[in-house]
């Protein structure tokens, strides 16, 4: 399937050129995709040119334009006899109609919901976005099946307005690495169709997770006592960093991670922050704002994002690129399932960096003045509420739960 690209996306050339670029990491070919329609097609690609299978893992899968699309194809797939796997989340795929996915099951696919039905693993969403063909090749990022995530319209919406639409990331990858994704997706489906639901079992597969200690990591992040490999990675190298490009559609770390940001400035580094100036979920702005004056103090330069909704999940770490479906806040960091990938490649690192470099164009600075500004009493207390919030309940619950925040 061919898909055009928007007349209205910004920066089109500047993406042009940052798609265009290919990197080998160890083996494995890996490229960044920004543009929605990119992205769009990436996948298509992906599922079009599968041999043997197709895994797919999404938190979010919607019956809109994009997502009877992405079916179709999925149900092609089938026919011409890919074995074809498909996992959604209960909570954030709620919002298919009954019997979407029925004529996926009867092409041959096998589909399952990640914790149907109340459960002690009920509270504990499986957030992580990816596809995998043949075990070789696979996307991952932040972004859902759902026409918001492509910049795609249904004919009762308005084309013209990005205030629906996200902005989001995701990454290609080609090569030898994708065979342990594909391991951990096997994993993850058996957890799934034997012991959906089990919470116990859930963080022992997430506590046992191996990520290796090579330049090219997929960090596991889940229900735990302790940390995770994904939360364990952030923190060292936050410890051990100088300069932090962070973009984020929802931050609200807890005190520890704050303050390795904070040192990292202390230390003579430097701290870039984008976070999300507009959002479906006010609560989740609202929890950042109650932040920005620590950070602030402490020399960090924060950034809202202005063009559309943000939606993005990255982080770059002098030579480090984190890249997948977490957000920085604390329940993607020790209570959702998440997968990230860590890349240690400084060309990689710069080049991804290309990409915060456009956004901050595109962004509103929070200087002190505006901050202050801001922060009445009132709205101190709307954010302290938020921050709460937004750490224990779903996302799909925290954004009818605002508190009369303004995004």
């Amino acid at each position: 399937m061919t898909v055009s690209a928007s007349d209205n996306e910004p920066q089109a050339s500047i993406d042009n050129k940052l798609e265009s670029d290919w990197f080998n990491v160890g083996g494995n070919n890996l490229k960044l995709v920004h543009r929605p329609s990119e992205r769009l097609q990436a996948l298509f690609n992906l599922i079009e040119s599968a041999d043997h299978s197709l895994k797919l893992f999404f938190y979010m899968f919607e019956g809109d334009d994009v997502g009877r699309s992405v079916l179709d194809a999925l149900i092609a797939a089938c026919r011409r006899d890919v074995r074809v796997e498909l996992m959604v989340d209960s909570f954030g795929s709620n919002g298919a109609p009954k019997g979407f996915f029925d004529l996926f099951e009867l092409a041959g696919g096998r589909f399952a919901i990640f914790s149907p039905r109340f459960s002690t693993s009920y509270f504990v969403r499986n957030h992580q976005k990816m596809i995998i063909a043949d075990n070789s090749r696979a996307i991952i990022g932040g972004f859902n099946i759902a026409n918001q995530y492509f910049d795609r319209h249904s004919q009762d919406e308005n084309s013209e307005n990005d205030e629906t639409s996200w902005a989001d990331l995701g990454v290609i990858i080609d090569g030898p690495e994708v065979a342990k994704l594909g391991r951990y997706y096997e994993k993850l489906s058996y957890w799934v169709q034997n012991n959906n639901g089990h919470i116990r079992s859930l963080q022992k597969m997430v506590r046992q997770w191996d990520a290796g200690d090579g330049d090219f990591r997929w960090l596991l992040g889940g229900p735990s006592n302790r940390l995770s490999r994904w939360a364990w990675a952030i923190k060292r190298d936050l410890e051990n960093g100088s300069r932090l490009d962070l973009v984020s559609a929802y931050f609200s770390p807890g005190q520890g991670l704050l303050r390795r940001i904070a040192r990292l400035s202390k230390r003579g580094g430097k701290n870039r922050l984008i976070l999300a100036g507009k959002t479906d979920n006010a609560a989740t702005i609202g929890a950042s704002r109650l932040l920005y004056g620590y950070l602030l103090k402490r020399g960090a330069d924060i950034y809202e994002y202005q063009p559309k909704r943000l939606h993005m999940k990255l982080v770059i770490i002098d030579n480090v690129v984190y890249i997948g479906s977490a957000n920085f806040d604390l329940r993607s960091l020790f209570i959702n399932v998440e997968m990230m990938v860590r890349i240690n490649n400084k060309d990689f690192a710069e080049h991804a960096r290309q990409l915060v470099d456009n956004m901050c164009d595109e962004a509103l600075p929070i200087s002190k003045e505006l901050h202050k500004s801001r922060k009445g009493l009132l709205n101190r207390l709307r954010w302290t509420l938020s921050y709460f919030v937004v750490n224990i309940l779903d996302y799909t619950v925290t954004r009818r739960i605002n508190f009369g925040v303004k995004k």
